[in-house]
């Protein structure tokens, strides 16, 4: 069983913004394929669960806010009994240019405070990351709660359909190096 993490902020306010986009490709993996977030306090987190062909995965949007996602995270992945290694996280990355998708095996949080929550309470950079580019500001705090522009939007949503089939890749566990080289080397 995989695990798939969109990091976000929960709440209207942030819906659409650049920090966003973890929640958004769930999103739009989820609605792809019929599949319904329902709100488990218990995991402080949107859960939804994919089975296909004999694959299953559970989506999580945590709930707590970007800086505290590890304790959604840790939850969820102790309870369905979770191997790290079949971990992935979404997350937006501003030293990205707009759009580019850049997967990794581990590695460090890269300055995103939700990713070092994560690796905090796990104990561990060992779980699959996939990162969106949202492009770089001076001001990065306003910026990264900002929504994106029309033009912009439409490179995203280039990105996030490309997630979809990212993800269904990780799911039916197509070897993550060959997954990497697929979408890593892909410009938007």
């Amino acid at each position: 069983m995989k695990l798939i993490i969109g990091l976000g902020n929960p709440g209207e306010k942030y819906e659409a913004t650049r920090h966003n986009v973890g929640y958004d490709a769930l999103n739009l993996f989820a609605e792809t394929n019929q599949i319904t977030f329902k709100y488990e306090p218990s995991y402080e987190g949107m859960i939804g669960t994919y089975l296909k062909d004999g694959k299953k995965a559970i989506l999580l949007k945590p709930t707590t806010f970007m800086n505290l996602s590890g304790r959604s995270v840790f939850k969820v992945m102790n309870y369905f009994k979770i191997d790290i290694t079949d971990i992935l996280v979404i997350s937006d990355d501003a030293n990205l240019e707009l759009g580019q998708l850049r997967l990794r095996l581990s590695g460090s949080d890269g300055g995103h405070n939700g990713l070092k929550d994560i690796i905090r309470i796990l104990e561990s950079d060992n779980f699959k990351r996939l990162r969106i580019g949202i492009s770089k500001n001076d001001n990065m705090i306003d910026f990264v709660l900002k929504k994106f522009s029309k033009k912009e939007r439409e490179v995203i949503n280039i990105s996030l359909n490309e997630t979809v089939d990212l993800l269904t890749d990780f799911i039916e566990e197509v070897d993550f190096e060959r997954i990497m080289t697929k979408f890593n080397s892909k410009k938007q």
